[in-house]
């Protein structure tokens, strides 16, 4: 009965997450305005989901994620939907399943490997204080790599015609991405799992739910 409970209790927590990425996915709140640029912060749920709940928890809010961008590019399509939205390929099916691994996989990945190295660093026993910042960052950059990594190994011709550069050029434009809006991102996201992080992992360990690094069954 009290495995019961904390599988219920976990299922919850797993759900209310979920609904926060939806609400970040489609609302402005989802975005925070940098001096340059704007940075996402759909994936800080998710990361801290994976933090407090484990990789597999992590990797269902991933997939939450992953769905809301496929639905978003799909219903107000920008130049470049096709890399996010099958419906929006313009290579047939091979390109339909390469954007559904961009705009879901990559997004699955987040979770997995957040909760995989909270695990690792609380093994290690190294310091919430540092650990915190170092998953949030590492997950942030895991969704802008992934994904932009994939659309150069998976649509960089395509990317090319859509920016209206040379397939040569393309490789600059990914590293710049990834450089001007992937790193302000991840340093972004340390701060905010560290915010959140540290008090919400208090607040679990008093409710006894279960966490990734609680002495229960880890999922």
């Amino acid at each position: 009965m009290k495995t019961k409970k904390h599988d219920t209790r976990w299922m919850v927590s797993v759900a209310l997450m979920a609904a926060i990425v939806i609400v970040l996915a489609n609302t402005p709140l989802g975005m925070i305005q940098l001096p340059v640029i704007k940075a996402t912060t759909v994936h800080i749920p998710v990361i801290i989901g994976a933090i407090l709940l484990g990789p597999s928890a992590g990797a269902i809010l991933g997939g939450v994620f992953g769905i809301c961008s496929l639905i978003s590019n799909t219903m107000a399509p920008t130049l470049l939907s096709f890399a996010f939205s099958p419906f929006m390929s313009t290579t047939g099916i091979p390109g339909a399943l390469k954007a559904i691994w961009i705009s879901v996989g990559c997004r699955i990945l987040i979770g997995l490997i957040s909760g995989w190295l909270w695990m690792l660093l609380m093994k290690l026993k190294m310091s919430q204080l540092i650990a915190l910042p170092v998953v949030g960052f590492v997950g942030s950059m895991v969704n802008t790599v992934t994904v932009m990594g994939s659309i150069y190994l998976m649509f960089a011709r395509e990317y090319a015609q859509a920016r209206e550069v040379g397939v040569s050029a393309v490789w600059g434009l990914i590293m710049g991405t990834i450089t001007a809006s992937g790193i302000p991102e991840a340093i972004a996201a340390a701060v905010l799992v560290l915010a959140l992080g540290k008090v919400l992992v208090g607040v679990f360990r008093k409710m006894n739910l279960r966490t990734s690094t609680g002495s229960m069954r880890v999922f």
